[in-house]
């Protein structure tokens, strides 16, 4: 959490500087500022991972952790795709998705306590959504090509450019699928939460 401000800081510092890469054929520069901003993502990350398997192995869980765990993970993830958003390196439309989803997802644990049902764990896709965010966010701050980018560019198929971007853009694309089916899971395998007192499936 403390790191997620760190972040918005950099992204407004004024850093011109590039680290050049050489390709195949050309050479490309990655902005210093997106380096930076990159290796506070990686740190959080880690340190959030971390946070929960020490809690965990030495039986240290709160519920101040329970609460905030989930949530700083959340807003690290939304926090670094709107940065993408406003440098141009991601459509609207891909956080937009994850936000709505972790809208409905938060809902129907509300309605989970409130009724006193039991939450239910991560599912294959809710794995995968969160893998290959971390890694596609990661990978997006130093691709110095936007989303989808090699569509259209016309890159040569040979260029550390165009085979980044490549695997950049399919794991944002991955993400999105999966945070799809996760909250799909989710509201699907807790519908009964939804209905009213003495009313049972049949009757709906």
């Amino acid at each position: 959490m403390i790191l997620v401000p760190i972040l918005l800081i950099i992204a407004y510092l004024p850093i011109e500087k590039q680290i050049l890469i050489g390709t195949f054929e050309v050479e490309e520069g990655i902005p210093m500022v997106m380096l930076w901003m990159d290796v506070v993502f990686i740190i959080a990350s880690i340190t959030d991972k971390l946070d929960g398997y020490l809690a965990r192995s030495r039986n240290m869980v709160t519920t101040f952790g329970k609460f905030l765990d989930p949530l700083a993970d959340k807003i690290l993830v939304l926090v670094a795709l709107i940065i993408l958003v406003e440098f141009g390196k991601l459509p609207a439309w891909v956080p937009a998705i994850i936000l709505a989803r972790e809208f409905l997802v938060s809902g129907y644990r509300l309605v989970a306590v409130e009724k006193g049902g039991k939450v239910i764990s991560a599912s294959f896709w809710g794995k995968l959504k969160t893998v290959t965010q971390m890694v596609a966010i990661i990978f997006a701050f130093v691709d110095v090509h936007g989303f989808g980018e090699f569509l259209w560019q016309g890159f040569s198929y040979t260029s550390f450019g165009f085979v980044f971007n490549v695997i950049t853009s399919v794991l944002m694309l991955i993400s999105v699928v999966a945070t799809i089916f996760s909250g799909y899971d989710y509201l699907k395998n807790g519908k009964e939460l939804f209905y009213d007192e003495g009313t049972s499936t049949k009757e709906n």
